[in-house]
């Protein structure tokens, strides 16, 4: 055994996710029903993990959605199953809330290939993060969340590294308490979901906390952003026969508008949904709709507002 071995297997022996169970040793010796059972009762916990790091996420999310106001971007870093929950949450930005692509950004240790793939050796380079990053160009307008269940990834703990160095704001996403990329990061957010059913298996209730955690995160950091009229997506992207019906039942849902309204705001606005709900509430046309929401940042609420001052 080499000693950087024993030095890995020592550390792997203090983390929560990777602690062994004997209880479940003969899980496989049980029905389908009863494993099924065992790890949807697993699964039960991880919310409940998740609400204890709530004023955590809620101080990163405000601090996240400042800089994002000001021009930055929100960049997820990470290896792995971590990384990949990365990638997917900010795939999943640009058709929901009609962000630019570059707006949020995932970055995977090994690359785009290493979503399908492991690619060896990626995750333990810090050189790796910091390369990844400097070709982003940081600002410190930007946000870099590292991700990593063990909290002790070198990709993402180097991610946040080197985005500190940059004036980025940090924000350290792990499941394990007291953990390196927490105490790397300005924002330490630390969800202990326990031992995994399969040992060590961190794709399971770990990934499924980092799935929740981003889901607030990017969710609500667009509602802060303005890119929703109370729980309507008012900025999506109809990229498709779906997104296109689903923008037609927003504005209804906005405004109470008959389909024949709704069919001429959508075609004076080119099919922007946010300006069709101020042509609709409003009474304005479609360039006037646009210059209202550029003045109000984007936030219809308050372009509703300044037309009704308008008019009094």
């Amino acid at each position: 055994m080499t000693a950087s071995y024993a030095a890995l297997r020592a550390q792997l022996d203090t983390l929560t996710t990777e602690a062994f169970r004997p209880e479940l040793a003969g899980i496989d010796r049980l029905s389908t029903l009863e494993i099924a059972r065992t790890m949807n009762a697993e699964d039960a916990g991880v919310a409940a993990a998740v609400a204890t790091q709530l004023p955590h996420i809620a101080a990163a999310i405000d601090a996240i959605a400042l800089r994002m106001a000001r021009g930055g971007r929100l960049v997820y870093a990470g290896a792995g199953t971590a990384g990949r929950m990365g990638v997917l949450d900010a795939s999943e930005c640009p058709p929901t809330f009609n962000t630019d692509p570059a707006q949020v950004v995932g970055l995977i240790a090994g690359g785009p290939s290493a979503m399908v793939e492991a690619v060896e050796g990626a995750e333990d380079s810090t050189e790796l993060a910091a390369a990844d990053l400097a070709a982003l160009e940081l600002t410190a307008d930007d946000t870099v969340i590292g991700i990593s269940a063990s909290g002790r990834t070198p990709y993402a703990i180097g991610a946040v590294a080197f985005a500190r160095t940059r004036g980025a704001l940090t924000v350290g996403l792990s499941c394990n308490a007291g953990s390196a990329l927490a105490a790397a990061a300005e924002h330490g957010i630390e969800v202990v979901v326990g031992p995994e059913l399969l040992t060590g298996s961190t794709r399971l209730k770990a990934g499924t906390a980092q799935k929740l955690v981003l889901n607030l995160v990017s969710t609500i950091t667009m509602i802060r952003l303005g890119k929703t009229y109370g729980n309507l997506m008012v900025d999506l992207r109809a990229s498709n026969e779906k997104l296109r019906a689903r923008s037609r039942r927003i504005l209804a849902l906005a405004t109470g508008a008959p389909d024949e309204e709704i069919e001429a705001a959508l075609d004076a606005t080119g099919g922007e949904v946010k300006q069709a709900v101020l042509v609709l509430l409003a009474g304005v046309d479609g360039p006037t709709a646009a210059g209202l929401l550029t003045a109000s940042d984007g936030h219809l609420r308050e372009a509703l507002a300044r037309t009704a001052a308008a008019t009094e």
